[in-house]
C-alpha cells in the first residue's frame, strides 16, 4: 500500500502481483532463450543418443549421432559391436545464427537401427567436423535373454531364426525356419507387415506354405526358407523383420472406440553361416538318380522325336541347367525344366523334369549327357548318365545325296529323285518347236515366243498362288522349320504348328501370318533353286 501525492491511500499488492508475474515470465524466457543458445549455438561437437540402454533380445534400438558444423562427414556404419544395422538415414537440420558477424549452423544427423541380441558396446566414433575429428563416448547396451518367462510375461510377440547347419559347402542345400510367435489375447489393429530374411551369397526359395499351430498359450507362424550358397565365405543369415500394429487406446473417436494404431518394430537374430568350397568339383551335390526316354526311334521326315530327361533324390536341383543339345542338320526346341522341392523329414527332396522336341529330314543320334554329384557323406563323385539314340528318318534320301554319281555334277542343286532320263519331255517340246518355227514367218516366231512366255508366266503364277493357298499346316511346318534360325516370326510360327499338331487346342493359327511366310518360304526357295 502507498499513498500518492494528493494523500490519497493507493492499493498497490495487485500491481505488484503482475510484476511479480512479468518477472517470472521473463526469467522463463530467459531461461528457454539460454537452452536455445545452449542447443544451437555453434559448439563443434558430436553426440551419440540412444531410446534404451536395455532391452528384450529381439526388440529394436534407435542411435543417433549428433554432429554440430558446417561440413560434418560421417563413418560408414555398417554393424555395431557385430551386430548388423538394419536401417540408416541422415538428417539436415538447419538453425542459423551469427557468431562474430559470420553465419553459422548446427546441421546433421545420423539415424541408425539395430537389434542385438545379446550385450552389445557402442563404440566411439570419429566424426569429421568442419575439417577436424571428434569422437563420441561409448555406450553399454543391456539385452535381457529371450527365455520362456520373459516370452510369457512381458512379450506380446516375439521373432526368431534358425537355421539347420552353420557350416555348409558351396552348392549344398540349407533349411532356414523364422517362427514369429504372438500371445494368446493380443488384438493387433492391422495386418503385420513382415520382410523376409536377408540371404546375400544364397540362392533362396520359400519351401511349401507358411505353418500356424498352437504352442501353449501361444500363437506360433513358421516359414521355411530352401538356401543353397553360391560362393564360399562367411555370411550372415537373417534377419527377418516385422511391424506389429496394436490399437493406441490415447486416440478415440467421438464415441470412445480407438482409432489409432501404434507400430512396434521386431527383427529377429542372425546366424553366421560359414561356406566351405566343395572339395570336389561336380554338376550337383546329393544323391540322385536319372532316366530318359525317347517316344519313338523311327519317324517320317520332319516328324517331331520327344526326349525326356527325369532327375530325383536328396539335396536341391533349383538352380540346375540340364545341357542342351546342339546337332548338326536337326532343329532341337526344349521347354522349361519342372522342379519341385518338398521336405521329407529333415531332409530336402526334389524332382527335375525336362523335355526336348528334334526334327529333321535325315538320320540322326541323340548323345549321351554326363553329370557329376558330389556326395558329401561319402567325399565322393558320382557320375550320372543318359542313353545315347540313333533316330532313323523313314524316306530320308540323305544316303543318295551323299553318294552322287561321279560322271554327273549338279552345281549345288538337290533333286527329289535322281533316276531322271536322260531324255525328257522338255527336249521333245524343243525339237517340236523349232520344226514349226521353221516353216513360220518371222514375226510370228516373236508374236509366238512372247506370247508363250506370257501364258507360261500366267499359268506359273495362277498354279504358285492355288497352292499356297491350299497348302496345309502339316506342309507349312515341313516349309518353314528349316527357315527356323533366320527370323522370330518364322520360330514362333513353327512353335504355334509344332504345338497344335501335337493337341494343343489352345492354339490359333493367324492364316494370314501363315500363309505370307509360306509366300516368302516360296521365293527364297525358288531363289535357291535358280
Amino acid at each position: 500500500m502507498t499513498i500518492n501525492q494528493k494523500g490519497v491511500v493507493v492499493q498497490t499488492h495487485g500491481n505488484q502481483d503482475i510484476q511479480k508475474y512479468l518477472f517470472l515470465i521473463l526469467l522463463l524466457c530467459s531461461s528457454v532463450h539460454a537452452a536455445e543458445v545452449e542447443e544451437f549455438s555453434y559448439i563443434p561437437e558430436a553426440k551419440v543418443l540412444v531410446s534404451d540402454t536395455e532391452i528384450v533380445a529381439g526388440n529394436t534400438i534407435r542411435l543417433k549421432i549428433r554432429a554440430n558444423g558446417d561440413k560434418v562427414v560421417f563413418p560408414n556404419i555398417e554393424e555395431i559391436d557385430g551386430v548388423p544395422v538394419l536401417e540408416q538415414h541422415e538428417i539436415v537440420v538447419n538453425r542459423p545464427h551469427y557468431i562474430n558477424g559470420v553465419l553459422k549452423k548446427e546441421r546433421t544427423l545420423l539415424i541408425l537401427t539395430f537389434a542385438p541380441h545379446q550385450d552389445v558396446t557402442i563404440p566411439s566414433y570419429e566424426v569429421g567436423i568442419d575439417g577436424k575429428m571428434y569422437k563420441t563416448k561409448e555406450i553399454k547396451i543391456k539385452v535381457v535373454p529371450m527365455n520362456a518367462q520373459n516370452r510369457e510375461d512381458s512379450n506380446k510377440f516375439f521373432l526368431y531364426l534358425q537355421t539347420d547347419k552353420k557350416t555348409v559347402i558351396v552348392g549344398e542345400a540349407m533349411i532356414v525356419t523364422v517362427h514369429f510367435s504372438i500371445k494368446n489375447g493380443v488384438r493387433l489393429s492391422t495386418t503385420p507387415q513382415y520382410t523376409q530374411p536377408t540371404f546375400k551369397g544364397f540362392f533362396s526359395k520359400v519351401l511349401g506354405e507358411e505353418k500356424v499351430y498352437a504352442e501353449g498359450n501361444r500363437q506360433i507362424t513358421e516359414l521355411k526358407y530352401l538356401l543353397t550358397p553360391q560362393i564360399e565365405g562367411q555370411f550372415n543369415v537373417g534377419p527377418a523383420k516385422i511391424k506389429m500394429g496394436i490399437p493406441n487406446k490415447s486416440k478415440l473417436d467421438m464415441f470412445g472406440r480407438v482409432i489409432g494404431t501404434i507400430w512396434i518394430p521386431l527383427v529377429s537374430n542372425t546366424v553366421k553361416v560359414k561356406v566351405r568350397k566343395k572339395p570336389k568339383e561336380s554338376d550337383l551335390m546329393g544323391r540322385f538318380s536319372i532316366e530318359s526316354r525317347l517316344d519313338r526311334k523311327n519317324i517320317k521326315v520332319n516328324k517331331p522325336v520327344n526326349l525326356t530327361i527325369n532327375i530325383s533324390g536328396e539335396g536341391t536341383l533349383e538352380d540346375f541347367e540340364f545341357p542342351d543339345f546342339d546337332i548338326d542338320g536337326v532343329t532341337v526346341y526344349s521347354d522349361d525344366a519342372q522342379i519341385n522341392t518338398e521336405l521329407n523329414n529333415s531332409s530336402i527332396y526334389s524332382t527335375y523334369s525336362k523335355s526336348f522336341v528334334f526334327i529333321s529330314d535325315r538320320n540322326f543320334t541323340i548323345p549321351s549327357r554326363r553329370i557329376s554329384v558330389y556326395d558329401s557323406e561319402n567325399n565322393s563323385v558320382k557320375y550320372l548318365e543318359t542313353s545315347s539314340y540313333d533316330v532313323h528318318i523313314e524316306g530320308s534320301q540323305m544316303q543318295s545325296i551323299q553318294k552322287p554319281q561321279a560322271q554327273i555334277s549338279h552345281a549345288g542343286k538337290v533333286y527329289n529323285n535322281l533316276n531322271i532320263p536322260e531324255k525328257s519331255m522338255l527336249d521333245t517340246y524343243e525339237e517340236y518347236s523349232l520344226i514349226k518355227v521353221q516353216s513360220a514367218p518371222w514375226w510370228m516366231m516373236i508374236l509366238a515366243f512372247v506370247l508363250g512366255l506370257l501364258l507360261m508366266y500366267v499359268w506359273m503364277y495362277v498354279k504358285w498362288k492355288k497352292k499356297v493357298s491350299t497348302v496345309t499346316e502339316e506342309e507349312a511346318l515341313t516349309m518353314l522349320y528349316a527357315f527356323t534360325n533366320e527370323s522370330q516370326e518364322i520360330e514362333n510360327m513353327v512353335r504355334q504348328l509344332y504345338a497344335k499338331q501335337n493337341g494343343d487346342e489352345s492354339i490359333t493359327i493367324d492364316k494370314i501370318a501363315l500363309k505370307m511366310l509360306v509366300e516368302k518360304y516360296e521365293i527364297k526357295h525358288k531363289g535357291i533353286k535358280q
